[in-house]
């Protein structure tokens, strides 16, 4: 189980999205999604080896949710998600794995997340108690990297997700 949580969008640089682009068009193709609508491309976590471990979290079925803070997606000028989108998710190596779609989007407070939502995630035991100590770590990891201080009252992005490709049914 992974040591360290997720967050969305990423610490690292913006991907190639040429790749993506085709798996949106093939998957919009197969579907009949509009290949006008949104897609974010993204891989979980700060490194290559978290965002493999997570993505496998996503590929074999428990995690169904992720969580970023909002000033994350302010600083790097992002659309928070809304129900309804499609995401990329790609690989540590860039490369497209699956397309999720959002199911749900709450803000609020990174210290008010709930059990359920701890579960969702799919990470560690997937315990509250859990989630939020790897994620205050996390989090004030990744702000102190940036000569930041974290806060677990600031403003959190809880999304939940499906895996809608590859098909898994």
């Amino acid at each position: 189980m992974p040591q360290t949580p997720d967050t969305s969008p990423s610490d690292r640089s913006p991907p190639d999205r040429s790749a993506a682009d085709a798996v949106w068009r093939d998957y919009c193709a197969a579907t009949g999604v509009d290949p006008g609508s949104r897609c974010d491309v993204y891989a979980f976590g700060d490194s290559p080896a978290l965002a493999d471990e997570l993505l496998t979290l996503v590929l074999d079925g428990p995690k169904r949710a992720t969580a970023g803070l909002v000033s994350d997606y302010e600083r790097d000028q992002e659309e928070l998600p809304v129900v309804g989108i499609h995401s990329i998710v790609l690989d540590g190596r860039g490369e497209p794995r699956c397309v999720l779609r959002t199911t749900d989007v709450e803000v609020k407070p990174m210290n008010q997340v709930d059990e359920r939502f701890a579960w969702d995630e799919g990470e560690g035991d997937r315990s509250l108690s859990w989630w939020l100590d790897a994620h205050r770590r996390y989090f004030t990891r990744t702000a102190a990297a940036r000569g930041e201080t974290f806060d677990d009252a600031e403003p959190c992005v809880f999304e939940r997700f499906e895996l809608v490709w590859p098909k898994t049914d």
